[in-house]
């Protein structure tokens, strides 16, 4: 009986361990852990320590790496803010909820324009919420406010799954920081104040002509030139001339708390929002999601990290963003959760190489990856920074090499929620934990379909029987200077019109082998060449036929400033407010 009972019990432990080494489950999965997810702004690939950096010291992010599971093809389902955190947000691909643009505006650009994420699109905070979580987004929206009033708040966070919401409805500028050159619609503002002068000029022409005899002209018509031209400027300037109070601002909630937004203590504001919601919630389960104003420009950074970088002021604003995520992950071993919390680091999209003040970069560095920020196809634009940290269920250490996206996030935290993806969709996002956690060697994903604005600039594909990632571009932006791998002298590069080159047949590489984009392939040089053009071409025209009508969020109607729609803290037009009193410093 005793010799029984003995091997009954090895019995069970070996069934034990074979179940830990299969499913990589530890007692943190007996429950539903809390979800921490952190998101940068504008961030290349090369702006970080573990991703090969060594001018820009991010210790806090590279324990995130060191402790969890490094990703080194992670990819952004779109190259700019608002339609790769549409993705981000949904797990689809932003044509798909017309969250992606076929005009120059590919991102939401006022607080009172009426496009956004659509109601009928669902977050994966509204699942979680479902699910019994508590869920909450610190930082930046940029997926719209109103629809129809400016209290309607169609597009709002709280309207899409989150229970907290506390930061920037929009997204930082230049405009946002004094003494600043204008970012917002800079060429077309410069024609509207010549267009401005010249009927000042004409105006002052015509009444000088009068009084002097030399133009015979009624003082009616010079009244009406006088008219138009006043409702002409009051028309443009009562919207670029305010962009400050329009767009900077910062909300909790349906309220708005700072209009114009304090850049020098947004930082710190954030921080102490983001571990009172821990704090308040450490009995999960939770989901956080803080999605950083850093790095985008203006860059403002406190003067507690300025000058302390090798990379100028670009490199303090990604020491201090460091920082902050240090200070969370301190808070979660200070609150006992952190074995229970399943974090994650990515950025938005690629750096921005076209942010620069003379010779100075004030964007990011895409390592070894050509383009960035703006251009839909180039890996540049798109491979972005993936780190997981889940102690006792991720192992440690670990560098994944296969092909995943951020869209993929959805996907992932419903299932450790223990919730149901919708079926009335398309979900382009996979489930990571069986990568993540070693029990599948590959990505789910053959194909990556790689969209600048709702224009198809380059397909991904994941050949698994080879282990090869070729990579077709039907599309590429033209650099200025040639050769230079950016668009200077633009904001970001275009999706369409002069400032593409269309290719047939497309220009191909194959990544494993040149990562860089270096060469392009030919019949001549790469024997599959056609076979995988035409395999390519075949899962392009099935993806295509997935996608369905709907209308456009990012119209230019939808774009542009309506001022029935402006969140205003007092009485419009006398939009002023600073509910935070003098909280400069929280930490």
């Amino acid at each position: 009986v005793i010799l029984l009972c003995f091997r009954r019990y090895v019995l069970m432990a070996l069934t034990s361990c074979l179940f830990w080494n299969t499913f990589g489950f530890s007692a943190a999965m007996d429950s539903k852990p809390n979800i921490l997810l952190f998101l940068a702004d504008d961030l290349g690939i090369g702006d970080i320590g573990c991703y090969g950096n060594n001018s820009i010291r991010t210790p806090n992010i590279d324990r995130l790496a060191r402790e969890g599971v490094k990703l080194t093809q992670h990819i952004a389902a779109a190259s700019l803010c608002t339609p790769s955190r549409a993705a981000f947000l949904t797990g689809r691909y932003p044509i798909r909820s017309g969250m992606a643009s076929s005009n120059r505006y590919r991102a939401l650009q006022w607080n009172a324009g009426s496009g956004g994420l659509p109601a009928n699109e669902t977050t994966f905070a509204r699942l979680l919420q479902q699910q019994g979580y508590t869920t909450g987004l610190i930082g930046k929206w940029h997926q719209g406010v109103n629809c129809e009033s400016f209290n309607d708040h169609c597009h709002h966070p709280l309207s899409h799954g989150f229970d907290y919401f506390y930061g920037m409805p929009l997204t930082l500028r230049n405009n946002c920081q004094k003494n600043k050159p204008p970012e917002l619609d800079p060429a077309l503002q410069a024609k509207l104040w010549l267009y401005t002068q010249i009927i000042v000029f004409a105006v002052l022409t015509l009444t000088a002509g009068k009084l002097t005899g030399l133009i015979s002209i009624h003082w009616k018509i010079i009244a009406c030139f006088t008219l138009v031209g006043g409702l002409f400027f009051i028309s443009w300037y009562s919207s670029y001339g305010f962009v400050q109070y329009w767009n900077c601002i910062m909300m909790r909630n349906h309220d708005v708390t700072e209009q114009p937004m304090r850049l020098e203590r947004t930082a710190f504001l954030m921080l102490k929002e983001a571990t009172s919601f821990i704090k308040r919630n450490r009995h999960g389960p939770f989901l956080l999601f803080i999605s950083f104003l850093h790095v985008h420009t203006p860059l403002f950074t406190t003067a507690k990290f300025l000058g302390k970088s090798r990379h100028g002021l670009y490199g303090d604003n990604v020491e201090e963003m460091d920082w902050m995520v240090g200070k969370i992950l301190d808070l979660l071993d200070k609150e006992g959760l952190k074995n229970h919390t399943f974090t994650y680091f990515a950025s938005d999209h690629g750096g921005h190489l076209e942010a620069r003040n003379g010779s100075a970069q004030l964007g990011g560095w895409n390592g070894i990856y050509k383009g960035g920020k703006g251009m839909g196809g180039w890996e540049g634009g798109i491979r972005v920074p993936g780190i997981f940290m889940w102690p006792g269920v991720l192992p440690a250490g670990t560098v994944i090499d296969e092909p995943t996206s951020l869209m993929d996030i959805y996907p992932t935290i419903v299932h450790l929620a223990g919730g149901i993806l919708p079926h009335d969709r398309v979900i382009d996002g996979q489930n990571l934990m069986p990568l993540l956690q070693g029990r599948a060697q590959k990505s789910e994903h053959e194909f990556l379909f790689h969209y600048c604005g709702s224009y198809l600039h380059a397909v991904r594909w994941h050949q698994k029987d080879s282990g090869a990632i070729w990579k077709a571009h039907y599309v590429t932006p033209v650099f200025h200077p040639p050769g230079a791998g950016a668009c200077y002298g633009k904001k970001v590069c275009p999706c369409f019109g002069e400032g593409v080159t269309h290719h047939d047949p497309p220009l191909l590489f194959e990544l494993s082998r040149d990562p860089s984009e270096a060469k392009a392939l030919s019949a001549d040089t790469e024997p599959l060449f056609d076979t995988v053009i035409r395999e390519i071409g075949r899962a392009t025209e099935e993806h295509r036929r997935t996608l369905t009508a709907v209308p456009e969020q990012l119209s230019v109607y939808n774009v542009v400033w309506k001022p029935w729609l402006q969140p205003c803290c007092g009485t419009f037009p006398f939009c002023w407010c600073d509910k935070e009193g003098d909280s400069t410093q929280i930490l």
